[in-house]
């Protein structure tokens, strides 16, 4: 089994945990990564946005890389879906 990784800093973003046969990822919720950068780091929403797409998200380190996701309703995705 591979490694189970975390993201530095944003132990209070995890939301849950995914799990794939015998691979763990632990899976952070968006919204609370942006508060968490916004109030420890001063960031505008923006910025903080920014920096999780350049820095964190694109980021792959194995099967073992957290998941990060969007917290919606069903009714939210879809009407994301059925635009």
């Amino acid at each position: 089994m591979g490694a189970t990784l975390f993201a530095d800093g944003f132990d209070d973003a995890i939301i849950g945990m995914d799990m794939n046969g015998e691979v763990y990822r632990v899976v952070y919720g968006i919204e609370k990564m942006v508060f968490i950068l916004m109030h420890r780091d001063s960031m505008t929403e923006e910025e903080a946005v920014e920096y999780l797409e350049y820095n964190v998200f694109s980021t792959y380190l194995g099967e073992g890389t957290p998941l990060y996701i969007y917290q919606m309703s069903s009714e939210e995705i879809k009407e994301i879906l059925w635009q």
